[in-house]
């Protein structure tokens, strides 16, 4: 076994065996409920169960009755997660009790918390016997408050009031709910605790909302977001936030931009909206930012591509897209040469994201067109609220700046009934306009680095025409070619210390997982991490000239994975390269090779723009009839810079 967590339980079980040894039962009790608390971090439920049991048996043996307050607590969370909640309540009634006997301090604050945790998240798995459990969270959690006041201990006091709030927020009473909050977010104030504040800020503006206060709910959400901000860097480390970042800070930001594009479409003036709609844009576009900094937990990863170009003056032939998943309805955010425009479709995230899967899961199928019903309903729902304003417009390129599941699809496969989306204007792709810097490809004799593999190594296929597809390249561009056993991380980093190059190519298998740590581009030998790119690029290239183009023609995310492909999105700028070429999932290695290879044809004419180019190498293979599904064509993305 090797690693941090196998190590921890190594020393873990070995303090727990010479605490058993010593005869010492209140060590070996705690030492059980810290096991306990680890096996429940690896997800080892059982385990974690009978070592709680075992903890409890010498917790009470000793008389200690905060230790048994914690261990019965912590039993019934993992009975609850365990789907035995009938076993949760009677143990979750004696800490309560054990802890009500105590005199006040910190711990029992805490404990006290916990259990009322408990009891409300019971309340789903015993919807019987919700009233019961509602006091009994109710009675913890006023007993956290009295603990804490007594102690004069603000933190625990946030936590209580907060929480307090929230139950009576669950039962409507948004007046008393709103009092309590109140109070947690002055005492988190008091002793700078951000990491409450927001939460308490967050809900203090879905009350207001509530209350039909919505200048009042917006200024809430907004000290809210400002304080995710100034919290962010904490909440970037480590996995336990990394898995949660969305589901935590998300719906903050959201909630929000709801808010906004609420009160623009209430507002008839494009003077009196423009403000609110260019204020919901620059929130999402911190949010975009943020998220990409949580999956390559790394809070430089914008820097080397920032954009230094306003966002109302991007493009003159280009309109920017930003679908918002609601929970009630998408909002289309357009940003066109006249300012921003809204438009609400009435179709909310939860059944948009539906058909977004259906629509991924028969796209790749190439031998059924079971996709186009999906691929026209999306039309219907993402593209036709507002095709018909880009008619007078002389628009050639549609950026979308996807959000969650619409990562995961191409919209240049979008269906109107009659063609393909990608036959109307060429598509791109960014994460964010303020992580992307959008300037044309410098045509004055750029140089490639070309990477490849045909072999099968590593357990990957071999991609057999890659070798032409890399040869094709060098009539191209002056080039550098490194194949199959000269592809290694030595070869690379001697080859960008001979050269500067313009453009990267990698025709080699690449992965994009839901973490960063399970995305790597496959070499000869190794497996090539993004952080590993990222450095190599950046070792041998001044950081005033980022690389112009990076492609990977061979790499995939998992379908229905919206942070793999999160992950493939950024990749341009992790690696600071102004834009990439990547695809979806993997295609075909003759269509691949096809298509890569009328695209690099098309960026020779000095007036295609990338993403004119990659429609051209799209419509190239939709016109052949071998071709012409868009499992083989439409995976390909372009990403951030367009021009």
């Amino acid at each position: 076994m090797t690693g941090p967590a196998d190590t921890a339980l190594r020393y873990l079980q070995a303090s727990l065996d010479m605490a058993r040894e010593s005869g010492n039962r209140l060590l070996t009790a705690k030492l059980l409920n810290n096991l306990g608390s680890f096996f429940t971090l690896q997800q080892r439920f059982d385990e974690a169960l009978a070592v709680y049991r075992e903890s409890l048996e010498l917790a009470r043996a000793t008389e200690d009755r905060l230790l048994a307050a914690k261990t019965l607590t912590n039993a019934a969370t993992t009975a609850i997660r365990l789907g035995q909640p009938s076993e949760a309540k009677p143990w979750l009634d004696q800490a309560l009790t054990h802890l009500q006997e105590l005199d006040h301090t910190r711990d029992k604050a805490y404990g006290l918390l916990n259990i009322g945790l408990a009891y409300r998240d019971l309340r789903t798995a015993l919807p019987a016997r919700a009233h019961t459990l509602l006091r009994s969270a109710f009675t913890a959690f006023q007993n956290a408050a009295d603990a804490a006041l007594a102690i004069d201990d603000p933190r625990s006091s946030s936590y209580a009031w907060g929480h307090l709030g929230a139950l009576y927020e669950q039962e409507h009473r948004h007046r008393e709910a709103l009092q309590l909050t109140r109070r947690a977010v002055f005492a988190a104030q008091r002793v700078n605790a951000p990491e409450s504040l927001y939460r308490w800020q967050w809900q203090a503006g879905r009350l207001l909302a509530a209350l039909n206060q919505p200048d009042a709910a917006i200024v809430a959400y907004q000290q809210a977001v400002d304080t995710v901000q100034s919290l962010h860097q904490e909440m970037s480390h480590g996995q336990g936030r990394l898995l949660s970042f969305r589901e935590e800070v998300q719906p903050v930001y959201f909630g929000l931009v709801d808010l906004l594009l609420k009160r623009a479409a209430s507002l008839p003036q494009q003077a009196q909206y423009q403000p609110d709609l260019a204020r919901a844009r620059d929130i999402v576009e911190s949010f975009k930012v943020a998220e990409l900094q949580d999956y390559f937990l790394d809070d430089c990863v914008a820097e080397a591509t920032a954009q230094a170009t306003p966002l109302d003056v991007v493009s003159t032939t280009a309109v920017i897209v930003y679908p918002i998943l609601l929970p009630d309805r998408t909002e289309l955010l357009i940003s066109l040469p006249s300012g921003l425009e809204r438009f609400a479709v009435p179709v909310g995230a939860e059944a948009l994201t539906r058909e977004i899967r259906a629509f991924r899961h028969t796209l790749e199928n190439r031998t059924l067109w079971a996709f186009l019903n999906h691929a026209q309903t999306l039309y219907d729902w993402l593209i036709r609220p507002f095709i018909s304003v880009l008619a007078p417009l002389s628009v050639e390129t549609l950026v979308f700046v996807p959000d969650g599941p619409l990562r995961t699809i191409p919209m240049a496969a979008l269906h109107d009934g009659e063609q393909f989306l990608i036959r109307q204007y060429a598509v791109a792709t960014t994460p964010g306009l303020k992580l992307t810097d959008p300037r044309p490809l410098p045509k004055d004799q750029p140089k490639l680095l070309a990477l490849g593999l045909t072999e099968g190594v590593q357990g990957f296929t071999p991609l057999p025409h890659v070798s032409t597809e890399l040869q094709t390249l060098r009539d191209f561009y002056p080039s550098t070619v490194l194949l199959n056993e000269e592809f290694r991380l030595d070869d690379i980093q001697a080859a960008m210390q001979r050269e500067q190059f313009t453009i990267v190519h990698v025709a080699s298998h690449g992965q994009f997982g839901r973490d960063v740590h399970e995305t790597f581009l496959l070499t000869f030998e190794e497996k090539l991490t993004v952080d590993w790119l990222d450095r190599i690029l950046a070792d041998f290239r001044p950081r005033d000239t980022p690389l112009e183009l990076l492609t990977l023609s061979a790499c995939e995310t998992a379908a229905g994975d919206d942070r793999a492909a999160l992950g493939l999105a950024g990749v341009a700028i992790k690696a600071g390269a102004r834009s990439a070429l990547a695809t979806l999932w993997s295609v075909n290695d003759q269509a691949s090779s096809k298509l890569v290879i009328e695209f690099y044809r098309q960026l020779q004419i000095p007036a295609v723009s990338r993403a004119l180019a990659l429609q051209r190498a799209q419509l190239h293979l939709l016109d052949d009839p071998r071709y012409d599904h868009p499992g083989y064509w439409a995976p390909f993305l372009l990403l951030n810079n367009w021009l």
